[in-house]
């Protein structure tokens, strides 16, 4: 109709394309841009550091059009002598090729879940399956992903359902290994399915959901007790045994019930035979959050609807940080915008009932380890969280050094993604993180998983380790929308893979022993 035409930043470039789709499913000028771009200069974009400019300029003057091509050319010194680059920055290049070979073959577990539940749907619709469930690293909610795991139980042979999905539309390869199949789909989304009849089910469930580490465990302690796993079945001395579920099976091996966060092989199944497994905190356990953005700084919605969008997922408060003074790439606050902030805050929770709005910061932790304003404008926040946001080149010792300098200010409550890393994008800057974690314990400060899903920071094994050492975690969504709130329920997954109960979680707290905890560390 040319609509379409008056929105403002569409131009005629824009509508061919979408012409184009509407009329034939496919973009013609992606099919051109695809053509002439070869596959790997985008695989090279994902090494650190290089951005299309630089990758741009190593295929120009050096014709390196792979990973493979990239390293030789860092390992021979032609890299080191283009424009712009340097020994430097050519084995830094050489460093991160690894990393960014891993990068290609794993998503984030936002984007994984999000395939895994078109896969699912998809399996779920053959007339021969009762029933799809999403298994693998999903189902134990790790940080990255790579297959994804799916487990059919069908109402006819499992073989010949498996066989069916191979022959089905958009797969590129397969491998068929009797009722399991792996697919690759034209998107390069890759699903091991794995079919079984209602009767291996529980046992089939345990086996496609891992680890590796947790299933040989658990097989040696099977053999203990004179029991076999064999194929998905559970065998005795007298053949076959019936598994009702995945907990009946546990139970037949003298075992708690593992959850699928903890089967890691990092000690659930010493801790299940011993009936000595946490019971873990639950997303309903979450009372609220303390590391939010709003317009005042970089985030995407105002105070009063953050507060909303809190109350409606069952909160009693939030915490509002944003980002202080020396971020100013993010609009961050000096004092007098902090007053007018708090102001604001004040007018609102007037008005609220049974919902408090904290006034809390994500103060910078500067490179001499001090907090980024000064005492007076420290002192009159409710809690405070401190990140590195700066200088990620530091010496391990000289980061570490910052890091600790800035925990001993009593008035950090929180110390925010402590290895500044962003998963399959750019590695943490480097820190001794047990050092850390002794601090924190020593301190009594709080360490952050921060749960927006591209950070993921700090580590569950980490977070793990924290925990046993009587360091409180909290779990900050990064949120700088109201949908973003939600990343609590990804943080709540890694802290139950970190063993984390309620009580090893600072915002299960209600918001007046958060600001109790904040303020103890000044007395």
């Amino acid at each position: 109709s040319g609509e379409l035409k008056k929105t403002p930043g569409v131009g005629p470039a824009t509508v061919a394309v979408i012409r184009d789709l509407v009329d034939t499913g496919e973009s013609s000028y992606l099919q051109r841009l695809t053509e002439n771009t070869p596959r790997g200069l985008v695989e090279m974009t994902r090494v650190p550091g290089l951005g299309i400019a630089k990758v741009s300029l190593i295929h120009r003057e050096l014709g390196v059009e792979t990973l493979s091509e990239l390293e030789e050319a860092a390992r021979d010194g032609r890299l080191a002598k283009l424009k712009g680059f340097g020994t430097k920055t050519a084995e830094r290049v050489l460093s991160g090729i690894a990393f960014a070979e891993d990068a290609g073959r794993k998503t984030l577990i936002h984007h994984g879940l999000a395939q895994a539940l078109v896969l699912q749907e998809q399996v779920a619709r053959h007339p021969d399956v009762v029933e799809a469930i999403i298994a693998g690293s999903i189902r134990r909610i790790t940080e990255i992903v790579g297959d994804i795991d799916i487990l059919a139980i069908c109402s006819v042979d499992p073989a010949t359902v498996a066989k069916s999905f191979a022959d089905g539309s958009a797969v590129k390869e397969t491998t068929i290994d009797g009722s399991s199949v792996c697919i690759r789909y034209v998107d390069d989304v890759r699903m091991n399915l794995l079919c079984s009849d209602r009767g291996d089910a529980a046992v089939a469930l345990w086996q496609s959901t891992g680890s590796a580490a947790h299933i040989e465990q658990v097989t040696q302690r099977a053999a203990s007790r004179k029991l076999r796993i064999e194929g998905t079945a559970l065998h005795g001395a007298r053949g076959k045994i019936a598994v009702g579920s995945e907990a009946d099976f546990y139970q037949k091996l003298g075992l708690a019930d593992i959850v699928p966060e903890l089967r890691e092989g990092m000690g659930e199944v010493e801790a299940a035979a011993d009936d000595a497994l946490p019971v873990l905190v639950q997303t309903e356990d979450v009372k609220g959050a303390l590391h939010n953005h709003t317009t005042w700084s970089d985030g995407g919605a105002s105070i009063a609807e953050m507060a909303l969008a809190a109350q409606a997922l069952g909160w009693s408060y939030i915490g509002i940080s944003d980002h202080s003074q020396f971020a100013f790439y993010a609009g961050g606050m000096k004092r007098d915008k902090v007053l007018r902030q708090h102001q604001e805050i004040d007018e609102l929770n007037a008005r609220m009932k049974d919902f408090r709005i904290l006034k809390g910061i994500e103060c910078d932790i500067l490179p001499s380890g001090n907090l980024d304003y000064e005492d007076d404008t420290l002192d009159l926040f409710d809690y405070i969280v401190g990140s590195v946001h700066s200088q990620f080149k530091m010496e391990k010792s000289v980061m570490t050094a910052r890091v600790l300098r800035a925990m001993d200010d009593p008035r950090l409550t929180i110390l925010g993604h402590a290895t500044g890393r962003l998963l399959l994008s750019r590695k943490g800057y480097e820190i001794d993180i047990e050092a850390v974690i002794e601090k924190a314990a020593e301190t009594g400060t709080a360490l952050e998983l921060n749960a927006d899903p591209y950070r993921l920071d700090l580590d569950w094994r980490y977070l793990r380790q924290a925990r046993d050492g009587g360091v409180l975690v909290a779990i900050g969504p990064d949120a700088h929308s109201e949908d973003s709130l939600e990343n609590v329920e990804i943080g709540v997954g890694l802290a139950r893979k970190a063993w984390c109960s309620k009580a090893d979680v600072l915002n299960t707290r209600t918001w007046g022993q958060v600001i109790a905890f904040a303020k103890a560390r000044l007395r």
